[in-house]
């Protein structure tokens, strides 16, 4: 799963169906799948609006 997680914030064009059955391999159900790639796919999302806007941490959060 954390091997799909970051692959999927690294490097997203390059997903493939291997990906997925991978997780499917060990045990993941195809709402396990879904429920991390939504995950992902959010704090990539969160991340690149704060960045974009220039929205600064919190001062008790560590960089």
């Amino acid at each position: 799963m954390l091997a799909y997680a970051v692959k999927l914030t690294r490097t997203p064009g390059a997903m493939t169906d291997a990906d997925v059955e991978d997780l499917r391999t060990v045990g993941f159900s195809d709402r396990d799948i879904l429920d991390i790639t939504e995950v992902v796919g959010y704090y990539a999302y969160a991340n690149r609006i704060a960045d974009g806007l220039g929205i600064e941490t919190e001062p008790w959060i560590p960089d």
